[in-house]
């Protein structure tokens, strides 16, 4: 039941933070933004509501999967480690147990993600030009019109068509492109995100109590999610920018090169693009993630007793 619990607490979870991943996805790639506030307002202004969502369809097909995947992994890889270490899969596990089978969660989720989050990024960053308007009424009509200026055509109609382009024009290495990045994100992440938020529950317990009640696994599931980014901030920065290179010429020979390049021409300050955004989208969707996780969880459990 982890793998069901986990799955439908990714798509809560999506549902909830979807457009600021969007916002956070440009400032990271994109230098002409300065701030939040401006990427919004610019976003909003030249492509309205819809710009927030670009990208979605792919992320909530495959979120179910790939949110199974991470929770059930930890929970078995867990459950095998207790029973090496102490004879006994329900036995309570040590620190360094919930960081090693977090770890293994997010290097698991890593060959599921790369090209969802290729196509994500791509799509995130594939701004659409609204036409322009009249500067202000003209008392004399012109002699010849001028025909309206098109808008230029998007590159990628979709995710699925953004997919088949990407491995059309650069193989299957264009769709893993940044893994290396993606690996260094979630690999110490989520083992920061599972280790936080077992700490934190078993702060938030009450006296005589086995678990946390609904508000103390909001507040855990709130805090691990942010702690988590704050450490993956900048690996995503780098993820992201290796992601979106196959779009024109590319910048970027390898992880290494584009850690380089962009602290020498933006500082150091670049690995942290987006933190602020990153913390505060993620408080939200993981206490949806974790209370929908732990809901169902206890439902099939009353059930199944």
């Amino acid at each position: 039941m982890d793998f069901v619990a986990g799955a439908l607490g990714g798509v809560c979870g999506v549902a909830v933070g979807y457009p600021l991943d969007t916002v956070k996805v440009r400032i990271q790639t994109e230098p002409k933004y300065t701030g939040i506030w401006h990427c919004v307002r610019d976003t909003y202004r030249q492509e309205r509501v819809r710009g927030f969502y670009r990208g979605l369809s792919l992320p909530v097909c495959t979120v179910s999967l790939v949110s199974s995947v991470s929770f059930g992994t930890y929970r078995h890889c867990l459950a095998h480690i207790c029973r090496l270490r102490y004879g006994s899969a329900e036995a309570k596990p040590a620190k360094a147990d919930i960081t090693l089978s977090g770890c293994a969660s997010g290097l698991v989720r890593v060959f599921l993600t790369s090209p969802t989050e290729v196509a994500k990024v791509r799509l995130q960053t594939q701004t659409q030009q609204r036409r322009p308007s009249a500067s202000g009424p003209s008392t004399v009509p012109p002699l010849c019109p001028a025909p309206p200026a098109a808008c230029p055509a998007p590159r990628y109609r979709g995710p699925l068509h953004c997919l088949a382009s990407v491995a059309r024009e650069e193989g299957l290495r264009g769709l893993y492109k940044g893994s290396s990045a993606l690996m260094f994100r979630d690999g110490h992440s989520f083992a920061t995100y599972f280790l936080s938020y077992a700490i934190l529950c078993e702060w938030l317990t009450p006296a005589g109590l086995s678990r946390p009640d609904v508000l103390g696994v909001l507040v855990a599931g709130g805090c691990a999610g942010a702690l988590a980014w704050a450490v993956a901030t900048p690996m995503d920065v780098i993820k992201s920018r290796l992601q979106a290179d196959g779009q024109g010429q590319q910048r970027y020979r390898g992880l290494l090169h584009c850690v380089v390049t962009s602290v020498r021409e933006e500082g150091p300050r670049v690995l942290f693009k987006g933190l602020a955004l990153n913390c505060c989208r993620a408080f939200p969707v993981n206490m949806v993630v974790f209370v929908t996780y732990e809901a169902v969880l206890r439902l099939t459990r009353d059930l199944f007793t």
